[in-house]
């Protein structure tokens, strides 16, 4: 094919066609950013070289599917015309991906003949050459009428005019993806700065003196799970926890809107249902169709440790007591947005030592390391483990046994906790297994227990039970083994001095402790029914990960109206 096309040109001709195309290539090289420039200075250059009467760059819109005139040389300006892509012999050089060379237009059934109608001008002739690359259609530059003495293009003009199509695909193809480029850094930089505004809506942190702390995980830049909680001027607390439904840039405007709403309504509608149903019949006039919130807002009460709130369609808040007991709070009303008249009832939980979390379908449908979903069992065992730990840092113990590197999350990841008066941490001993360590557990445990205000006959009895459960680890748990470690935490709240005796033994069955009948006359056994018998709790909660036991004894003090 080359052969046939190859024309017999001299010296000079090669010459002035090899300057064409490098005087071009610079012109596309250095003005690609401004492609329309670029190819109306390519498109005149090119006729002047063909000596050719007019001219035309036409470029196929992905989207569309149609050709539009996007820049042109002569006596016409048709920039802007738009083509069907199978119209006329320009559709039918993008669609064949060949060069067209028409001696006699008006012998062609492609022809259409529509722009000579609409203007006057004539066509007698058109070398049409597509653009494309890699197999890729971008368009076609076509040069009408040869101004020589025949009127016709040659097999010279043919290659001229294939090698400056290649040129300008290339350029065209570089424009392009220099524009994507300029339009994702745009983007890039305003997801940024949308992120940026909608941390600036979440309340800042707060010390672990404050019962209620958020943490908000986005999966993007942007997220449409938030949270939020302000003090009243009567000491009580308002809080909110939501999901806006979909991703991106909408269910970021939302969620603002929603937040912005809940701060300033909150202020005066200080029931929680009532406060929804105002959102609601905001958000509802308002929201994209298809739009919604699952939102969550209720009032805490630090003085009585009251809880009340209403769930508009959200996941159900779990209340944990201090036992380690869970109960699950259904949502009784429909999402925000959906309907314009809605009431949602409110729901009550006195914390009485225990914890309120409120959670997005991130942490239910969060993927552990080996790709499980946590689930709601999950959620509960994460909890349970973390549970000795102030309130902030649960909440990023949680939220990081999502996260791994090199890993995304699965959707965004937002938690709230209201925790009653947080237990203050009086002692961590790391002690070893051994019988002489028995005194400094007595030692730290009759401190704990004048702190707490307990009188002197229930400071021993404590000291008492202390010391006869760290002897039963050393003794059953360790069976004597030397190099063996144990741990007391010991924790006094609002309600309670909260005993936590962590080991490494094997894991005990609650079933098999049991209390030796009294009756019963032999040496030793009564360990257990001493413990119970001063404690007012005792259980084995879930050990943190790689330990084997947790054994959490609790006494109530008198301030709590629970007897000592």
């Amino acid at each position: 094919m080359r052969d046939q096309i190859r024309p017999l040109l001299d010296g000079e001709h090669i010459s002035n066609e090899i300057a064409l195309l490098a005087e071009i290539g610079r012109d596309f090289a250095a003005e690609s950013a401004d492609l329309g420039q670029t190819l109306n200075q390519a498109i005149r250059r090119i006729l002047d070289y063909l000596d050719a009467e007019a001219g035309s760059i036409f470029l196929l819109d992905p989207e569309t599917h149609q050709l539009s005139c996007q820049a042109c040389a002569g006596p016409l300006d048709i920039t802007g015309l738009k083509l069907e892509v199978d119209h006329g012999i320009v559709g039918r050089t993008i669609t064949s991906n060949c060069l067209q060379s028409v001696r006699d237009v008006a012998q062609d059934p492609s022809f259409t003949g529509f722009v000579d109608a609409q203007t006057g001008f004539t066509t007698r002739s058109i070398l049409c050459a597509p653009l494309q690359i890699r197999g890729q259609a971008l368009g076609a530059i076509e040069v009408i009428n040869k101004k020589s003495a025949d009127g016709l293009f040659s097999r010279a003009d043919e290659q001229l005019l294939v090698a400056l199509a290649s040129l300008a695909a290339l350029a065209i193809h570089n424009a392009r993806m220099a524009a994507a480029l300029v339009e994702q850094e745009r983007m890039k930089k305003e997801l940024e700065l949308a992120g940026e505004i909608q941390r600036s809506l979440l309340p800042p942190p707060r010390g672990d003196d404050f019962p209620i702390h958020g943490l908000n995980v986005p999966a993007l830049e942007v997220s449409g799970d938030f949270y939020h909680f302000f003090e009243l001027p009567d000491g009580r607390i308002c809080f909110c926890l939501g999901d806006v439904s979909g991703k991106g840039m909408n269910a970021s405007l939302l969620m603002a809107k929603t937040i912005s709403l809940f701060h300033c309504l909150a202020k005066t509608l200080r029931q929680p249902g009532t406060l929804l149903s105002a959102i609601n019949g905001e958000v509802a006039e308002t929201a994209t169709r298809g739009m919604f919130v699952t939102l969550v807002s209720g009032i805490y009460t630090p003085q009585t440790q009251n809880v009340v709130f209403a769930n508009a369609g959200h996941q159900p808040p779990l209340y944990r007591d201090c036992c380690g007991n869970f109960r699950e709070f259904e949502a009784q009303a429909p999402p925000i947005g959906i309907f314009e008249a809605a009431e949602y009832p409110e729901q009550s939980v006195l914390l009485e030592g225990g914890s309120f979390y409120l959670f997005t379908d991130g942490l239910t449908e969060g993927k552990l390391q080996d790709g499980a979903m946590l689930g709601e069992e999950g959620v509960r065992r994460l909890i349970e483990q973390i549970s000795h730990l102030p309130p902030a840092q649960r909440l990023q113990e949680i939220a990081a046994h999502l996260q791994f590197p090199g890993a995304a999350l699965h959707d965004d990841l937002t938690l709230l906790v209201v925790d009653s008066y947080p237990a203050a941490l009086l002692a961590s001993l790391r002690l070893p297994a051994v019988p002489d360590s028995l005194p400094e557990v007595r030692s730290a445990t009759r401190a704990a227990g004048q702190a707490a205000g307990f009188d002197n006959v229930t400071v021993d009895n404590l000291a008492l039970a202390l010391n006869e459960a760290a002897m039963n680890v050393i003794q059953h748990g360790y069976h004597l083994t030397r190099g063996k470690e144990l741990w007391l935490e010991i924790r006094l709240s609002h309600e309670a001095l909260i005993f936590d005796l962590i080991d490494q033994a094997p894991p005990v069955l609650p079933e098999t402790v049991r209390s030796r009948p009294l009756d019963e006359i032999r040496p030793g056994g009564l360990g257990v029914h001493l413990i119970r018998s001063i404690m007012d709790t005792m259980e084995f909660a879930a050990p943190p990960a790689g330990f084997g036991n947790r054994l959490r004894m609790m006494k109530y003090r008198r301030t709590s109206g629970h007897a000592t």
